[in-house]
């Protein structure tokens, strides 16, 4: 909170998922709004009504520009949201959705992503069950920014950051950084193409699929600062280190390259279709076979351990060197998802 109070103006860091992220969250919104059902630290959180546990979440989508190579905005509500609770060990049931659409948005492309946000909801098995719509002058908003609010039904055993343990393996569902160069692409902001398509999806199959392992710990869908911040959040959250393998990390050939040529990190880029999940060692390789026999994890892979002997996330580098991972702060890509 201290930090955050030095400052006079919200920047566009304050929403990267990083450290400045981070610091808003828990020096305005949780100072003011703590209870014992509020957890700053979780995408979804069990709520007890009567007999039933149900699964709350809720998000907003800010994307530019609204339709990109493998969604659009309307369908990356939809994931999402949903996998926000898929990776909490629900089922998802019921969407609610707000749009605030701006003054000048052609009606065509209107219909086009709520058409596709329809498409994606039947596909994951949602229905959307309540809605708003606002308008809002031209000028004060980005075309189209949707909110929304996701209940589902536990199905698996209780996941947390609690559970974790030294000695833990990590395992990523497939390549990372994916989606967010296939926006930047989509942007021609720097006069670069691409036909690399974003991941976004229903990671559902996925995280059921996870849920038969009785030595899984803890799941996570790395969107806004990616795989090393959920990583970063891991830490925080156990006291203990993460150390991952360089050449163990998928990334996809085009990816590395936009990465290296503008100097991102796909480590920290944001995936919106990949599951990361802590599981007990000696169950890392069946819940990875398990993955690769589905369509979107064919190339999953054990790309980590927790260690005890740290407190740091620390990258092993495929020159044999290691280096510090540290937490985000700069925004490389603004809205993103």
């Amino acid at each position: 909170m201290s930090n955050l109070m030095q400052e006079t103006h919200i920047s566009l860091a304050h929403g990267n998922g990083g450290r400045f992220m981070r610091e808003l969250i828990d020096g305005i919104f949780a100072r003011h709004l703590a209870n014992p059902a509020l957890d700053v630290q979780a995408d979804a959180v069990a709520l007890q009504l009567g007999h039933d546990e149900v699964i709350f979440t809720t998000d907003g989508f800010t994307v530019q520009p609204l339709e990109f190579p493998g969604g659009d905005i309307g369908s990356l509500a939809v994931h999402g949201t949903t996998n926000d609770l898929a990776v909490a060990g629900a089922v998802p049931k019921y969407l609610s959705l707000n749009a605030f659409i701006e003054e000048g948005m052609p009606v065509e492309q209107l219909e086009r992503i709520i058409g596709s946000l329809a498409a994606a909801a039947r596909e994951t098995g949602v229905a959307v069950a309540a809605g708003d719509t606002k308008v809002v002058r031209r000028g004060e908003g980005g075309g189209l920014y949707l909110a929304t609010t996701g209940l589902g039904v536990r199905t698996g055993p209780r996941l947390g950051l609690d559970r974790v343990e030294a000695g833990d393996a990590i395992v990523v569902s497939g390549p990372v950084g994916d989606h967010g160069i296939a926006v930047m692409l989509a942007r021609e902001e720097f006069g670069l193409h691409g036909e690399l398509r974003s991941d976004a999806a229903s990671v559902l199959p996925l995280t059921l699929a996870a849920l038969e392992f009785a030595g899984l710990r803890f799941m996570r869908d790395p969107t806004r600062g990616g795989l090393a911040t959920v990583c970063h959040e891991l830490q925080r959250a156990t006291g203990l280190g993460i150390r991952l393998k360089e050449t163990r990390i998928p990334v996809r050939d085009p990816v590395q390259s936009v990465c290296d040529m503008l100097g991102y990190d796909p480590l920290f880029l944001a995936c919106e279709g990949r599951v990361v999940a802590v599981i007990e060692a000696a169950g890392a390789e069946a819940l990875l076979h398990a993955w690769r026999e589905l369509p979107q994890g064919r190339d999953a892979a054990i790309v980590g351990h927790i260690q005890a002997d740290s407190q740091r996330v620390t990258l092993a580098t495929g020159l044999g060197g290691e280096r510090i991972l540290e937490e985000l702060e700069d925004d490389p890509l603004p809205r993103i998802c």
